[in-house]
């Protein structure tokens, strides 16, 4: 039964990542949840989270579960370590938010999907860029067919140095067997899923070359991808952790689609400035103003990726409030990690891989 009136207790689940922090101020703003307990293994780090935030902390999930009736677990495992941690809390009744790419391979996403249908609880995976009202517009100008058929995508998106996972308290994203890979699968993935809802589209093949500047780790820095959908758009995505310091936010991001009739390019602003997308079309509906430019500015909210991170909590809430489907699904994580498979596949077979299943 539906229940609105209700404040849903969060349980955090990892704190050696870079979001749980960011995520905090977004949990805090939403009225419809309360974040009561989070489980770290290391003393130091949960010690002062707990203090700084006034939860309750412990060791392990379990224990958790055990002295707290959650509604909602966020998970911000390193990414091998998911799997187990979403099957406890699914057992447990526990609505899951599974920071994407919700597991280190394609099986590890589909053992969380697959434990949240056998225990009924609701699964989402944090691709929150479909929340932003330039992505929305994006995507609603190409169904529209304001640019045709789509033929060609760009995708970049180049954020941060390995250093900031150091600093971050994060090193195991440095660690193939922990993270699953580079780049590709805690960057790409973000495009990956946001070409697939705006063109409403599947990938079916996909092929790609990965660049390894750093050597002191076994990930590498640069990815580099061609992705074929199945109404035969061709994407091409460069995801890097190269972008130099003095980019703007210390990223750089860009988004276009190129159809028959016209072209949509997008460079994310990413927090606290104006976003602008720039539509050149020949269709009927632009004549005599066949270029545009459409602002949107957004407002400041504290806490990761700001408007569209906040929508992001509020719309899982109210899908565990209101029992309905989240607008951002567990099957979403589990398509876009069997493109990133695909592509390093590719990488090392020198060839067009099929996305499979």
């Amino acid at each position: 039964m539906s229940n609105p009136e209700r404040i849903l207790q969060v349980g955090i689940v990892g704190l050696g990542h870079l979001h749980p922090r960011l995520y905090m101020p977004l949990f805090e703003s939403c009225p419809l949840t309360k974040v009561v307990a989070v489980t770290e293994s290391n003393p130091d780090l949960r010690h002062v989270f707990c203090g700084d935030y006034g939860t309750a902390g412990y060791a392990g999930v379990e224990e958790m579960l055990h002295a707290h009736q959650l509604d909602v677990a966020a998970v911000f495992l390193p990414h091998a370590d998911c799997p187990a941690a979403a099957e406890a809390c699914a057992q447990a009744g526990v609505h899951l938010m599974v920071e994407k790419p919700m597991a280190a391979d394609v099986g590890g996403a589909q053992r969380i999907v697959q434990a949240a249908q056998r225990h009924r609880v609701k699964l989402t995976t944090g691709y929150c860029w479909r929340m932003h009202p330039a992505a929305r517009e994006f995507k609603a100008l190409i169904q529209e067919g304001i640019i045709g058929q789509p033929v060609g995508a760009e995708g970049r998106c180049a954020a941060g140095r390995l250093s900031r996972y150091i600093v971050g308290h994060s090193p195991w994203m440095l660690q193939k067997s922990r993270s699953g890979g580079g780049p590709m699968y805690n960057l790409g993935v973000h495009w990956i899923d946001l070409f697939r809802w705006m063109l409403d589209d599947e990938v079916i093949e996909a092929e790609g070359r990965n660049v390894k500047v750093n050597t002191e780790y076994d990930i590498e820095d640069n990815s580099f991808a061609h992705l074929r959908f199945s109404r035969g758009t061709i994407a091409a995505l460069d995801i890097s952790y190269t972008v130099p310091d003095s980019f703007p936010y210390g990223r750089d991001l860009y988004l276009s689609v190129r159809g028959t009739q016209g072209v949509i390019s997008w460079s994310p602003a990413y927090e606290g400035e104006k976003d602008i997308l720039f539509v050149c079309s020949d269709h009927e509906a632009f004549a005599g103003s066949p270029r545009r430019s459409l602002s949107f500015e957004l407002t400041t909210i504290k806490g990761y990726s700001g408007v569209m991170g906040m929508d992001y909590v509020r719309d899982f809430a109210e899908a565990v409030l209101y029992d309905r489907p989240p607008a951002i699904s567990g099957e979403d994580g589990v398509a876009a990690l069997k493109v990133v498979e695909a592509v390093y596949r590719a990488a090392e077979e020198k060839r067009w891989v099929p996305i499979t299943g």
